[in-house]
């Protein structure tokens, strides 16, 4: 297997082809024709590796595997430590293409399995939505300082008003589109995860995105960990034994909303509030039980996906 390694910009991608001794980098356009100029100097089974860099690096991507080539997409950090492990003290786009490329040699990492069109869609409707809500939230914030000037601008007055009407009304298009979306191409699984005492189609919805139907993860151990949601641990002879915080990778907005739903899920999810009971008993703090719940959400919701079937409260599956 030769392994390719892709360092992905905005404008362009520099690969690394492996050679007898050492590598040998050269730079395509990131547009159509230079992905595809780039797919026809590449040799016959192959294994291109990139690092996930957004939108930059999906047409490449979709192009990649509708050539029916190998492609996987790594994690920033893993290429970051892979690189201090070799040592590497100087950063280029050549360099690092090579790193990737060696990266790929040594990991033989898994290949990516590219989100279905709906998951694609429903994505860019949530980054949006995101960035929709963090405008109105300033925008709210600007209308109340300017409210107690003693004497308020009439234009800067009506403009601040209709913005804030204008993002209130695209929220609430998105959000609705949102809904209507996962219940049009999740519909089943949205039924399964809104029957867990605690999670609502906000945060169902959120959780088929971030997984992709669950069809990325097959453990809900898995999840927790790209989630940011697991306890890191550090112990090296008797010097060191610290009890970490968690890791906080992965989507720090769906992590956020699996602590806030954490605790509604203590007063009406019954297996959440023995938990939570239990751990407050034994000394936990407040947050570490409230992370504990988050987890305990994750494995609820993988397991009556993997199931297929609703949840009963009080009910114990062998998969949570």
């Amino acid at each position: 297997m030769t392994y390719i390694g892709i360092d992905v910009s905005k404008d362009s991608f520099v690969a690394a082809y492996p050679k007898k001794s050492g590598y040998s980098t050269k730079t395509f356009l990131n547009t159509t024709s230079g992905v595809r100029q780039f797919i026809s100097s590449l040799p016959k089974d192959c294994h291109c590796v990139m690092e996930a860099t957004g939108n930059y690096s999906m047409l490449l991507l979709y192009l990649l595997q509708q050539a029916n080539i190998t492609v996987s997409m790594e994690n920033p950090q893993k290429i970051k430590h892979f690189a201090r492990a070799m040592l590497s003290t100087t950063k280029t786009d050549e360099i690092d293409a090579k790193l990737i490329a060696m990266y790929g040699k040594k990991m033989e990492p898994a290949p990516y399995k590219i989100p279905s069109e709906s998951i694609i869609l429903l994505k860019q409707k949530r980054t949006v939505l995101r960035q929709l809500k963090k405008q109105l939230t300033a925008m709210i914030n600007l209308q109340h300082s300017l409210s107690v000037l003693p004497k308020q601008d009439p234009t800067a007055k009506v403009a601040t008003e209709q913005t804030i009407k204008f993002l209130r009304k695209q929220i609430s298009k998105l959000e609705d589109e949102i809904t209507n979306l996962s219940n049009k191409e999740f519909k089943h699984q949205m039924e399964l995860l809104t029957s867990i005492k605690g999670i609502g189609k906000n945060i169902a919805s959120a959780l088929i995105m971030a997984t992709g139907g669950f069809t990325y993860f097959s453990s809900a151990k898995q999840i927790s960990r790209f989630l940011g949601l697991c306890p890191t641990y550090q112990q090296s002879g008797t010097s060191v034994n610290v009890k970490g915080h968690i890791n906080r990778n992965g989507d720090t907005h769906l992590r956020s909303l699996l602590y806030v739903v954490a605790f509604a899920s203590i007063r009406s999810n019954t297996a959440c509030k023995e938990t939570y009971e239990r751990l407050r008993s034994r000394g936990k703090s407040g947050r570490v039980a409230i992370i504990a719940i988050a987890n305990k959400l994750i494995r609820q919701a993988f397991a009556i996906v993997t199931n297929n079937r609703p949840y009963i409260d009080g009910y114990v599956s062998s998969l949570a």
